[in-house]
């Protein structure tokens, strides 16, 4: 069964947050996918990740419709809007609006919203609703001090 987690952002923003989350599913082994829902934001997420901290490398791309297949699947984190697949990835991320409608087929989901955000909120309730129908959901919520606090 797919692990799905929410991740409630209050105290960090997603560009903070997502490269250490993504730097432990690389430490797992895994491959991860990070759907944005918000196409423009694609390429903010991609320079986010090169930058977020100047003695990392988190090896990633944007998918486009130029890139290989054979380089898409062998990159270990990609950046999409939309609910392709091509690097095989273990787990998936949900970030700026996009909303997981079929989990399965992967080891976790991880849905991350800004909890600033009124309609990201209730986009995360709904999701919520749905999704516990059939799964098991764990929320994760941030301190003040940055650390996450299992919730529910």
């Amino acid at each position: 069964m797919t692990e799905i987690l929410f991740y409630h952002l209050e105290q960090k923003p997603l560009e903070a947050v997502l490269p250490v989350l993504l730097e432990k599913t690389l430490e797992r082994g895994w491959r991860a996918m990070v759907q944005c829902g918000n196409p423009g934001k694609l390429h903010a997420l991609d320079e986010a990740l090169w930058t977020y901290r100047p003695e990392s490398f988190l090896p990633h791309m944007v998918v486009t419709d130029q890139a290989e297949p054979d380089e898409l699947a062998e990159m270990p984190v990609l950046i999409a809007d939309n609910e392709q697949n091509p690097n095989s990835a273990q787990i998936r991320f949900f970030v700026e609006g996009a909303v997981p409608e079929q989990p399965n087929g992967y080891e976790r989901i991880v849905f991350m919203f800004n909890g600033h955000d009124p309609d990201a909120v209730t986009r995360a309730r709904q999701a919520w609703k749905a999704l516990n129908k059939e799964h098991e959901l764990t929320y994760w919520q941030q301190e003040p001090n940055g650390r996450w606090v299992k919730k529910a």
